[in-house]
């Protein structure tokens, strides 16, 4: 697992949760280039900053509510995930579903979960577990699980963190997404220039005449548009493309 950039940040740190702390690692996150660096960084910055904090991980929501796990610390973060979706129950699932935060001081004891918390104590060597949905306004998009080997191992101070931390996780994904979405979309439209001008220079057409046919095949065909300008940019301009 390659080391998040904010770790440099985090040893530079008091151990306070003070308002610049959390500053320094917005903006380290933010920095990330993409979704999947954001969330590398974030899970590997909760292990680094939330005292007691062995193992963390993110499950996203995924369409038709399914649950993945992603940018887990160790394998241990992905088979309690695995765990979570063979009983069909588990501290994700319940923060997910009831838009909580789910915290197990010891799992040894812990009724809420009869067939994972056993399992995950006895296969995986977790005792206390700490997840907090992941939320920016009406827009979730999952939980942010950190686990320990240790029961009681997350204080109220250490809660108090693990909250700062989840929050600007949040925003960090928001951003990384809509950058990523705004890269697509630049791809995109520029890929479908590049087909516009294939056309023209090939037909003799105007601009407006090779957007019209480009939108016109792509009704046809049902497919995207920006899909059959990436086919001509790719292939050319084939005869068959339009029949």
């Amino acid at each position: 697992m390659r080391a998040a950039p904010c770790f440099d940040i985090i040893r530079r740190m008091s151990a306070d949760s003070s308002g610049d702390q959390f500053a320094a690692i917005a903006r380290s996150l933010s920095s990330e280039a993409g979704v999947v660096a954001t969330l590398d960084n974030a899970t590997a910055t909760a292990v680094g900053i939330v005292d007691g904090c062995d193992y963390a991980g993110i499950s996203l929501i995924l369409k038709g509510r399914r649950v993945k796990s992603v940018a887990p610390t160790d394998e241990i973060v992905v088979r309690a995930d695995q765990l979570q979706h063979e009983t069909g129950e588990g501290p994700c699932l319940q923060s997910v579903s009831e838009h909580e935060t789910v915290y197990a001081p010891d799992l040894r004891d812990d009724p809420r979960w009869p067939r994972w918390a056993p399992r995950a104590v006895a296969e995986l060597g977790i005792r206390s577990a700490l997840v907090m949905r992941l939320f920016v306004g009406p827009d979730s998009f999952g939980a942010l699980n950190l686990f320990s080997t240790t029961p009681n191992a997350f204080k109220s101070v250490d809660r108090v963190s693990a909250h700062a931390l989840a929050a600007h996780v949040a925003v960090a994904m928001t951003a990384a997404q809509d950058h990523q979405d705004m890269d697509s979309a630049l791809i995109s439209r520029t890929t479908i220039g590049q087909a516009e001008g294939m056309l023209m220079q090939a037909l003799s057409i105007s601009g407006d005449q090779a957007f019209a046919a480009l939108v016109r095949v792509s009704q046809a065909r049902n497919i995207k548009l920006h899909e059959i300008a990436a086919d001509i940019v790719r292939n050319g301009i084939r005869p068959e493309l339009f029949e």
